[in-house]
């Protein structure tokens, strides 16, 4: 036996340690070292893809959390009532110089509605004096709130080199400059015009490839559809022959004489010079002369020394950006002189959905979420734990309770969508609810949630050890009181968090409200259950449809909030978990 022993372990040592196992043995090592890399790899770029969802998210909602505010004078009688009349009337004598019909409209367009209502709420609360002239601040547009922010481009400034001649011609100003002081203006608008004699070069080669195939077709063609194509082939080479005219005309220009002023369109950067307190817009440029329209008046004409004017470019086109050049001219001005004030949203909170950008809310959306949980709650708690006491405790193992299991089960599966059909078909097409309320919404969020429900209050029932029913029905307790006397409290700490993950995840959901009619525009606040409502997740969702682009900022607010609520629904869960939670 002792022999055998002695012959076979050289030889399992010698297997252990041939090069074929050391081989093995590095590429199993290798092939884990992969594995836990693989794994950190996900991990970070999981990680990265959060950190880049949640820096967009709060990017935009620090945007959202402040808005703009114009400072200037305002007068208001004892019995007025016209408030938005107020506020056009202190942008006129603001602005005195902004005159005609379309300058005036685009000086009003500076200006919220919201303004006359702060100058409502202020009259009726007694803090807005009336009979004379006092400063007030107006609320900002969304157009040009978003200019501020810089959404439209910055405003870049050349510094200016030698003096600045001004010479009045009619309603317009001719500007002189030495040393090429407009090169820089008169080289980017022939890069406009060269980008628009590409675009015209693009449409004639299509016109060109129409024609040929058109051309490729005619043979087989007979009678009135060949007139019919003879007649297409005629406009198509009109078109062509009209783009490459107007290419090469744009070439004749970007070629022409630097001296030559350039006449310049909406389609081209923006180009204003700012000089003795006033802005002027360019309508022509070469490279030491300007044709200008005033925006903004100058306080005199004398010719400005080097230093003391500047030339600023707006790369976007005018046609290309809902702020138009006067406007940025007036908030230009405004800025330099100080009457611009940003001061933090608390509107956000206190208003309600709005179509206009800067007086829109989420008070209507938070007060219609937290009656809609309200109503989900006191349906799917009781019900779902009376359910899982049931079928954990009383009823007996068979069939039927089988196929209810099953059915709970997979109904914790079903999208959520089918709830809103179900809830559509029953609650408001049979039974009549009132639609887009928050009864309708917290019942059909109550059939969603309540599988989540029964299936962790089951677990957490389930989880208490049998001496405890043991011990109570030894002492004489019946089945009742062994369950809901001793059971049952042991078991609500997990009950609680399985509610509470449910209800979070109720919280969060849009597909079932919106086949029940809860993305109606709702702009009252709901008072009751039945009252007209929307929730957080829809107005996210309205939001994010809307075409106005100052509704992005209030999307990623409204995420913010709703992101705060799930985080603290969840904390919730968790501290209660710790705090009740016992080991056996």
């Amino acid at each position: 036996m002792t022999d055998a022993v002695t012959d076979t372990a050289p030889a399992t040592a010698s297997f252990h340690a041939s090069d074929e196992a050391t081989a093995r043995l590095k590429k199993r090592r290798a092939s884990e070292t992969r594995l836990r890399l693989y794994g950190v790899i996900a991990i970070a770029l999981a990680a990265l893809a959060l950190v880049a969802l949640l820096w967009n998210i709060v990017s935009r909602t620090m945007n959202a959390a402040t808005e703009h505010y114009i400072a200037i004078d305002a007068t208001i009688e004892e019995d007025e009532d016209d408030f938005l009349g107020v506020v056009k009337k202190s942008a006129r004598g603001a602005f005195p110089y902004v005159s005609g019909r379309s300058a005036k409209r685009e000086l009003y367009s500076l200006f919220s509605d919201g303004a006359a209502d702060d100058m409502r709420q202020a009259k009726e609360a007694g803090t807005l004096e009336t009979g004379e002239a006092v400063p007030m601040r107006f609320l900002m547009s969304d157009t040009a709130d978003l200019y501020m922010r810089g959404e439209f481009g910055a405003l870049e400034t050349r510094a200016s080199e030698g003096a600045l001649t001004i010479e009045e011609d009619g309603k317009k100003v001719i500007l002189r400059a030495q040393s090429g002081a407009f090169a820089d203006a008169l080289g980017l608008a022939k890069a406009g015009l060269a980008r628009e004699a590409d675009s015209l070069r693009r449409q004639e080669a299509r016109q060109a490839v129409g024609i040929a195939t058109l051309e490729q077709r005619l043979p087989d063609l007979t009678g009135d559809e060949r007139e019919n194509t003879l007649a297409q082939m005629t406009y198509f080479k009109s078109e062509q022959a009209r783009f490459a005219a107007e290419a090469t005309a744009l070439d004749a220009l970007i070629t022409g004489d630097r001296d030559t002023r350039l006449a310049l369109s909406n389609r081209m950067a923006s180009f204003f010079v700012a000089a003795h307190g006033g802005i002027l817009k360019l309508t022509e440029v070469s490279a030491e002369t300007a044709l200008a329209i005033p925006l903004v008046p100058m306080q005199t004409t004398e010719t400005a020394p080097g230093g003391a004017w500047s030339l600023h470019i707006l790369d976007r086109p005018e046609i290309g950006r809902p702020v138009k050049d006067r406007q940025i001219a007036i908030l230009e001005t405004l800025k330099d002189e100080g009457r611009i004030e940003r001061v933090a949203n608390w509107k956000f909170f206190s208003l309600s959905d709005s179509t206009q950008p800067e007086i829109a809310g989420i008070k209507g959306a938070l007060i219609g979420s937290l009656w809609t949980m309200l109503v989900t709650f006191v349906l799917a708690f009781p019900i779902g734990v009376s359910a899982a006491i049931y079928l954990e405790e009383f009823a007996p193992k068979n069939r039927f309770t089988d196929f209810i299991e099953v059915n709970i089960n997979n109904l914790a599966a079903v999208p959520s969508i089918v709830f809103g059909l179900l809830g559509l078909a029953v609650f408001l097409n049979f039974f009549g609810v009132p639609r887009s309320s928050p009864l309708a919404g917290g019942l059909v969020l109550a059939l969603m949630t309540l599988p989540t429900v029964i299936i962790a209050a089951r677990a957490a029932i389930r989880a208490v050890p049998p001496s405890i029913r043991w011990a109570a029905m030894g002492i004489g307790a019946s089945k009742t009181q062994t369950v809901f006397h001793h059971v049952l409290p042991l078991a609500m700490p997990g009950i609680l968090t399985g509610t509470i993950i449910g209800m979070a995840q109720a919280l969060g959901e849009t597909a079932p409200l919106l086949m029940i009619g809860m993305v109606a525009f709702i702009t009252a606040v709901p008072e009751g259950i039945t009252d007209s409502a929307t929730v957080l997740p829809v107005q996210i969702f309205n939001w994010a449809n809307a075409s106005e682009r100052a509704f992005d900022m209030r999307t990623a607010a409204a995420i913010a909030v709703l992101l705060a609520f799930l985080v603290l629904m969840n904390a919730i869960a968790i501290i209660l978990r710790k705090r009740f939670e016992r080991r056996w």
